[in-house]
């Protein structure tokens, strides 16, 4: 098309004629189907309204409309093409939406259409256990949905439904993408089922070389917000092969590859180096790096794509789970501080304990995910000194009868602080505190409980504690040699102490050592 200058636009005749060739180039695309359900009039004339100049590729949005679930699926039995859902949860039924996400993605095996649950009451429908059980592609509340984020969202949602069914297009033409396209749903399956971090980088990687058969791969991400500077900026997350073997990780020519990557806030091919970019809510942006990659087809491209798509919602999620539980646990480790200090217990003392069962966990064959909610819960040990009297807590010499009853009963009271919970950290705290003076041959209290009858978690935890009391130097008394300290967590093994949990610090003894190094006084 020829170029317009400002003037000649500006003429009447020129501006109608310009008009009218946009709308001859833009008539013969077809509009993007957008269903919205919603019980309430005013979200379906608002979300309209906002969108009603909105243009992807040149094509409009033709908007269909349904006030209940039942409606949406009368449409979306009878429309074909529906490329995004704005989906409210609440309308004849308090699950309606979700009924209607769950017969699409089951019923209909309607895996393209893009679904975006918007609530205005998310208690009903919880973030997380809703993104990962329906398979809803993004999930608003309706009071964060303003005219911005409304546009952003569509555009993003278009844009992904657009690049899969350019994507199923080619596959049903062409019997070899067919085999990639299930790699990429699998793959995606694999990712979102991670929950930590350090799991769903890995995990990553490891789905990205099965689906592009490739040797080497690295994630890493932004430390921060700040401008892009250097190598300083970057941190891996997770690697394999070897990258520019004998060089350093962060070459000068990939560092700008990167710098470049970030600044257009675009994927890019650079040579046989693909740099994926994957923006997140959180401000950590991710980048993929693959090196080998020249050989590489353009439907692999568009698959890495969709692929990279559902990585950037599974990296929210990760980030936002991490966030919660590093909140939780350091909540618990300061509460634990207040316990420790009110006892004039020294200091650093729950910190060591609390990286000493973790190893002790770990190295006896415990899970990770078991050993970690050890970690975050063992800190709350003596929550129940709370209640404890300054007079009995602080005696400086020995208890009598009657204080030391006093003093047995924080086991109880910490256990009914904590009792209740349904959340796992809590729940092990409760037993941890309850159960941790509890003696392998019975004679602990406050219950008496023998043997197995113990929480393995309680039982580390003593031996954690006795470990601890005993290496390091308290008011009362200088720290006893390492030899002794050993001569002694033998001589208890079996009655005051699960003898194989002490066989398991011996053997670890290092370990310990080098935790109490990390967190000394």
């Amino acid at each position: 098309m020829d170029q317009l200058s400002c003037d000649e636009l500006c003429e009447p005749d020129r501006a109608e004629n310009f008009m009218a060739f946009l709308k001859s180039e833009t008539s013969h695309l077809a509009p993007w189907k957008v269903l919205i359900v919603d019980d309430e009039p005013d979200i379906h004339n608002v979300t309209k309204l906002t969108l009603s100049r909105f243009r992807l590729d040149n094509r409009p949005i033709a908007f269909f409309q349904a006030f209940s679930g039942q409606q949406a699926k009368e449409i979306l039995s009878t429309e074909p093409d529906i490329a995004l859902v704005y989906l409210d949860v609440v309308m004849e039924s308090d699950d309606a939406g979700l009924e209607v996400a769950r017969w699409m993605r089951q019923d209909q095996k309607n895996h393209f259409t893009r679904i975006v649950l918007r609530t205005g009451q998310p208690g009903q429908a919880p973030e997380e256990s809703v993104i990962f059980e329906y398979d809803i592609n993004d999930y608003k509340e309706k009071t964060e949905l303003d005219r911005k984020k409304l546009f952003t969202t569509t555009f993003a949602a278009l844009r992904a439904y657009r690049d899969i069914m350019a994507v199923e297009e080619a596959r049903r033409f062409q019997a070899t993408y067919r085999a990639g396209l299930e790699r990429v749903i699998e793959a995606s399956s694999f990712i979102f089922k991670q929950r930590n971090l350090h799991d769903f980088a890995d995990g990553l990687l490891q789905q990205v070389v099965a689906l592009l058969q490739l040797e080497k791969s690295m994630l890493v991400r932004l430390r921060g917000e700040s401008g892009i500077s250097g190598e300083k900026n970057y941190e891996v997350l997770a690697k394999i092969g070897d990258l520019q073997a004998g060089t350093p990780i962060f070459t000068p020519e990939l560092l700008k590859q990167l710098n470049e990557t970030c600044v257009n806030r675009i994927s890019h091919l650079y040579g046989d180096t693909y740099v994926g970019y994957f923006p997140n809510n959180s401000g950590k942006t991710s980048l993929l790096i693959l090196q080998g990659v020249s050989s590489v087809s353009d439907i692999d491209t568009k698959l890495l794509e969709i692929f990279s798509s559902g990585v950037a919602i599974a990296f929210d999620n990760i980030l936002l789970n991490q966030e919660i539980s590093d909140t939780q646990g350091e909540l618990i480790m300061r509460l634990g501080d207040v316990v420790e200090s009110r006892s004039h217990e020294a200091g650093n003392h729950v910190r060591r304990m609390a990286e000493v069962c973790y190893m002790i966990a770990i190295e006896s064959g415990m899970t990770k995910e078991q050993a970690t909610i050890l970690k975050q819960a063992a800190p709350m040990h003596d929550i129940g000194k709370i209640a404890t009297p300054d007079s009995v807590l602080l005696k400086p010499g020995k208890l009598d009868i009657e204080e030391w009853d006093v003093m047995k009963l924080h086991p109880g009271v910490g256990h009914s602080i904590l009792d209740g919970s349904q959340r796992p950290i809590l729940r092990a705290a409760a037993t941890i505190a309850h159960q941790h003076h509890e003696k392998y041959d019975g004679s602990g209290y406050p219950q008496g409980l023998k043997g197995e009858e113990i929480h393995p978690f309680a039982r580390i935890v003593a031996v954690a504690d006795v470990f601890d009391a005993l290496i390091q130097k308290r008011c009362y008394k200088p720290a006893w040699p390492l030899t002794e300290v050993m001569v002694h967590l033998e001589e208890v093994g079996g009655s005051h102490l699960d003898p194989f949990y002490v066989g398991i610090l011996s053997k670890n003894i290092d370990k310990a050592l080098a935790i109490n190094d990390r967190y000394p006084g």
